[in-house]
C-alpha cells in the first residue's frame, strides 16, 4: 500500500469517474486503474463498483476512503512540520479564491502583497467553493478566500469582511430612480443568476427564495436565466434581458450614471455575505496567513465592512 494509491482512491471517490480522477492526478487512466486494482487485491476487498456511466463506492470502501483522506492529511502535516524551521514568509503561497471574489479582490491584494512580502509570491487558483475545500484538504493549495456558509470541513477560518449586495438594472428600468429595493420585489422581474456550483447563486436565492418558485410567470414565460460569470450577467442586464444581484466589490461606482447600468441598494436589512480565509489545521506557516489577512484589510474594497474577529474551526 502506497500514498500514491491512497491518493488515487480518494480522487476516484471524489470524481466518481476513473478518467476524471486520472486527469486530476496527472496520470493515465490505465496507470490509475491498475494501481487501484492492486490495492483492492492487497486488501482482498472491492472499494469501488464500476458502472457503465458512474463509479460508486462500496459501504466498506467509504470507510477506506475516509481513512485514506486522513492519512494523506497527516502526511501533509509532517511536511508542514518540516517547514517550521524555515522562514514562513519565504517562498510562494498557494491561494485559492472563488470566482465571484477573485476578479475584484486580486488586483488590490496582489499589489499589497508585492509591497509587503515580495519574497512570498501568490500562486493563484480560482474555483468553486467545494473544489477549493477539496484542494485544501489534499494540500494542493495552502489557503482559500471563500464566502460563508460552506459545508463542515475541519478547516480553520478567519473572517475577513462583510460584503453587501446591490441590485443591477438596465439604465432605462423603471426602478432606477428608487432609493432602495425590497428583496421580495425581485420575484416580479426576470432575474439573471449564476449557474449551479456558484455559492453566490445560493446567496441570491437566499435573499429571495421565491425566485425558484417563480422561475416561470403565469403565461409560462421563463423568469430566471443563468450566466457563466458575473461579468457575463452584467452585460446581459445592460442589454435588457433582466436584472441581477451583485456583490458590492464588483460595482466600480454605485452612483455612476454614464454607463448602461444603474445600481440600487437594498432596503434594510441589507443582504450580504461574509468573506473568510480558510486553511488546514496542520498548516504551520501562520505568519503567511497573517500577512494575507493584513494585506486584504489594507485593500480599498468599495462598500465592505472589514472585520476583526477570532479564528474558528469550520
Amino acid at each position: 500500500m502506497t500514498l500514491t494509491e491512497l491518493k488515487y482512491i480518494v480522487a476516484v471517490a471524489r470524481e466518481r469517474h476513473f478518467g476524471r480522477a486520472a486527469e486530476a492526478c496527472f496520470v493515465s487512466q490505465p496507470t490509475l486503474s491498475v494501481a487501484i486494482k492492486k490495492l483492492e487485491d492487497e486488501l482482498n476487498m472491492q472499494i469501488f463498483e464500476r458502472g457503465a456511466a458512474e463509479v460508486s463506492v462500496t459501504p466498506l470502501g467509504e470507510q477506506i476512503v475516509a481513512q485514506a483522506q486522513r492519512v494523506l492529511e497527516q502526511t501533509l502535516a509532517i511536511k508542514e512540520l518540516a517547514k517550521q524551521g524555515r522562514d514562513p514568509l519565504a517562498g510562494p503561497l498557494r491561494l485559492g479564491v472563488i470566482y465571484t471574489i477573485g476578479p475584484y479582490l486580486l488586483p488590490a491584494l496582489v499589489k499589497e502583497m508585492i509591497e509587503r512580502v515580495p519574497q512570498m509570491p501568490l500562486m493563484l487558483q480560482e474555483n468553486y467553493t467545494l473544489k477549493l475545500i477539496e484542494l485544501l484538504k489534499q494540500g494542493e493549495i495552502d489557503a482559500a478566500v471563500m464566502a460563508l456558509p460552506f459545508p463542515e470541513s475541519g478547516l480553520m477560518v478567519r473572517p475577513l469582511y462583510d460584503e453587501p449586495f446591490v441590485v443591477a438594472l438596465p439604465r432605462h428600468h423603471e426602478w432606477v430612480e428608487r432609493k432602495s429595493i425590497a428583496a421580495g420585489d425581485l420575484k416580479q422581474e426576470t432575474m439573471l443568476l449564476l449557474g449551479s456550483g456558484h455559492c453566490f447563486r445560493d446567496h441570491v436565492l437566499g435573499v429571495c427564495p421565491e425566485l425558484m418558485r417563480f422561475s416561470q410567470n403565469a403565461d409560462g414565460i421563463q423568469k430566471t436565466f443563468e450566466g457563466s460569470s458575473l461579468e457575463t450577467i452584467r452585460h446581459m442586464v445592460a442589454s435588457g434581458v433582466g436584472i441581477t444581484v451583485l456583490p458590492m466589490t464588483s460595482v466600480p461606482d454605485i452612483h455612476a450614471k454614464d454607463g448602461l447600468l444603474r445600481y440600487v441598494p437594498f432596503e434594510a436589512p441589507v443582504p450580504d455575505r461574509r468573506v473568510v480565509l480558510a486553511w488546514r489545521k496542520s498548516f504551520t506557516r501562520m505568519p503567511a496567513i497573517e500577512a494575507v489577512c493584513e494585506a486584504i484589510k489594507a485593500c480599498q474594497l468599495p462598500g465592505v465592512k472589514m472585520l476583526d474577529l477570532p479564528v474558528s474551526a469550520n
